[in-house]
């Protein structure tokens, strides 16, 4: 159970969500596969492998190392890709792909979150160009992603500028609290992934939210709560009149190319199958 009304004479608070398989069901990013294959962005062959890839995502998620390829493969396969293009497709289809497979639970949280008077950030590896649009959706406040560079050409250039993963969305929750006057000790976490590790001891209330066997045996270990989330609903379904007010999100720490993190899931699927052939 959460806390009552922040106390406002009390430093302010924030909860921490990553998003994938913590408060969406999917991967935010390769949900997103066969709207960027009718876009053009990807060839048929990327779109069939991007479902395997989504397969092994929820089966097992990726580890760090992989996730390291993954960053380096991406940087070349988002080259050239038009931003703008991206952001198109994303707004075009974020309502038929997101609302369906948001967790009911989540967003039971996030609104406890705001009526308790804490700030919500979404705090996620993929780019802004798919996270900022559905922090909006989720009404959250502030969203923390990844961000590549873009050209004077609107383009990727190839180049991460940022990487929201690991130990660095850690440093971001930490930054924030400066700058916001949040209380660490009082702000909670949530997230489904051993690499979040660090994310998750920069609070006071850490989460494990359909862990990973590696965060679920730190959970136990630590005495953390273990939440299962597993009721995927649309927004509106939720309740009678239920709606999340439309906040904008004002922190964007943000944007790997959407279409990037596929490429880099595309190449993880393929070179999982060449390694298990």
């Amino acid at each position: 159970m959460l806390r009552g009304v922040e106390n406002h004479s009390l430093p302010r608070a924030a909860a921490f969500f990553d998003l994938d398989k913590t408060v969406i069901a999917k991967s935010s990013t390769l949900t997103f596969s066969k709207s960027f294959y009718q876009g053009g962005l990807i060839n048929r062959r990327a779109a069939l492998r991007t479902a395997y890839a989504q397969f092994v995502f929820l089966a097992g998620g990726l580890d760090h190392d992989q996730m390291e390829r993954m960053r380096q493969y991406l940087s070349g396969m988002c080259r050239g890709w038009n931003v703008r293009q991206v952001k198109e497709i994303v707004a075009e289809t974020l309502h038929d792909l997101i609302d369906p497979i948001i967790y009911d639970e989540a967003a039971s949280l996030i609104e406890e979150h705001h009526t308790a008077g804490r700030d919500v950030v979404i705090v996620s590896t993929s780019g802004a160009e798919v996270v900022e649009p559905i922090g909006e959706l989720l009404g959250a406040d502030r969203v923390v992603a990844t961000r590549m560079v873009v050209g004077d050409d609107g383009c990727f250039t190839g180049e991460v500028e940022y990487y929201a993963y690991g130990p660095t969305k850690a440093e971001a929750v930490r930054e924030l609290a400066v700058s916001e006057g949040y209380d660490l000790d009082r702000c909670y976490a949530y997230s489904d992934s051993a690499t979040d590790l660090p994310m998750l001891q920069a609070v006071g209330h850490p989460h494990a939210v359909n862990p990973d066997r590696a965060l679920r045996r730190e959970a136990v270990a630590r005495g953390w709560p273990v939440l299962e989330f597993a009721r995927p609903v649309r927004l509106k379904q939720r309740l009678p009149g239920f709606s999340v007010p439309p906040r904008p999100a004002l922190v964007a720490v943000a944007a790997v190319g959407a279409a990037a993190a596929t490429a880099g899931l595309v190449w993880y699927a393929s070179r999982r199958r060449s390694t298990t052939s």
